[in-house]
């Protein structure tokens, strides 16, 4: 439980830092490479949380931890501390409810959008033509994406105008462009308690809508004027759907049309675009998955210490009352990281006999203890210290497993 709140802390405040690096950069992106390059830098954000479920490497490090072993017998026999487990609980319920509850919103506001698109007929150009309009032309699904027309796509525009529209939709077809809806639909529920993923998103849908015009415009820079002047055709409206690649969107349209005026050739190579983009991903990603490790991920070898650190006050956990009603024993191995301040930073279970029965009494019950940091060349220093925890019957049980 605690352990997930906090992968959910660590990607939330490593989701800020993308948004802040892509805002800031972001028009750097768009006068060295134009929209496109601009659009593919979002590809940030995802690697930085996929580098946060990479391990570090942290096995060598624990033959280094000293060992504070403890025994704890059921003398005073209770349930779970209520301060251990009612915060974590209650936080965890709550990021659930509003995850469910993002999420069935989205899905709900796209059925409601497919539902407003009525019966679909296979048109000659590989489209469909819907019999309502509830913001078309569109592509559509994520699975089966399909390109739908309004009732009225054939006599709204010219022969000419269809034509772009559809190069348009075909080409957030070929991107790839309604999977990465799906990501952000996912994003957007996962993190509905970010206060920058609104922003984000809306950036994110306005710098596809720009590069899918740059690539739909390119092979044919002559018609720039035709392009422009049929998108302003289109009546507006608000994408209200999440898996939906929208022809026309008011929000952006003034952006777009500017967009399409910068005729002369961008001076970055494309080749050199993608290689800004990929090093910024990278570089940024190996940066979010080192800093996992903290003060451990200093590498194997440890210094001496004048004092390794020391427990002022240790009240053992209480013996969980389900544990003590079945006779159940075991050992629990945990590593708790303490800063040089002596505040604990992080407890970590490394082993335990009993998975399940055990751990979070111990957790709870490290975390509130009283700990002297440990002193190198005289001055405190963050370290670790390994405690095997024995819940045993009586006094007289002996330690059935050691810290490796």
């Amino acid at each position: 439980m605690n352990e997930l709140l906090d992968v959910l802390w660590q990607a939330s405040l490593w989701l800020a830092v993308g948004v802040i690096l892509l805002a800031a950069t972001r028009p750097l992106l768009v006068r060295l490479g134009g929209a496109g390059l601009a659009y593919r830098s979002w590809w940030l954000l995802p690697l930085l949380l996929a580098t946060l479920l990479i391990p570090l490497q942290q096995v060598a490090l624990l033959q280094h931890v000293p060992a504070l072993p403890l025994k704890v017998v059921p003398e005073a026999v209770e349930g779970l501390p209520a301060s251990s487990l009612q915060w974590p609980l209650l936080l965890l319920v709550a990021w659930a409810l509003g995850a469910g509850v993002c999420l069935l919103r989205d899905l709900r506001a796209q059925r409601r959008f497919e539902r407003g698109m009525g019966a679909l007929q296979a048109r000659a150009d590989g489209s469909w033509q819907a019999s309502g309009d509830p913001g078309l032309p569109a592509l559509v699904g994520l699975w089966r994406p399909r390109i739908v027309v309004g009732p009225d796509f054939d006599q709204q525009f010219t022969a000419q105008e269809q034509a772009l529209i559809l190069q348009h939709e075909h080409s957030h077809r070929r991107n790839g462009d309604h999977w990465a809806n799906g990501v952000l639909l996912l994003m957007r529920a996962v993190f509905w308690f970010h206060p920058l993923l609104p922003w984000a998103a809306r950036r994110f849908l306005r710098d596809q809508e720009l590069a899918c015009d740059a690539r739909t415009i390119a092979p044919q820079p002559a018609l720039r004027g035709l392009y422009a002047s049929t998108l302003l055709k289109a009546q507006l409206v608000h994408p209200v759907a999440p898996a939906v690649c929208h022809w026309r969107s008011q929000p952006v349209l003034k952006e777009r049309i500017a967009m399409l005026k910068l005729s002369k050739r961008k001076a970055l190579p494309w080749v050199s675009g993608q290689v800004l983009v990929v090093g910024l991903c990278l570089g940024m990603g190996a940066v979010a998955w080192a800093s996992q490790g903290g003060a451990m991920a200093a590498g194997p070898t440890v210094a001496v210490m004048d004092r390794e650190i020391r427990v002022d006050k240790m009240p053992p956990p209480s013996y969980p009352k389900s544990a003590f009603e079945q006779s159940q024993t075991g050992v629990v191995v945990l590593r708790v990281d303490v800063d040089a301040q002596g505040a604990v930073s992080d407890v970590r279970v490394v082993s335990a006999t009993n998975p399940g029965v055990f751990e979070a009494v111990s957790i709870a019950a490290a975390r509130s203890w009283t700990y002297r940091p440990a002193l190198k060349n005289g001055k405190p220093v963050a370290g670790a210290v390994r405690i095997p925890i024995t819940f045993a019957m009586d006094e007289s049980d002996d330690v059935t497993e050691t810290a490796r």
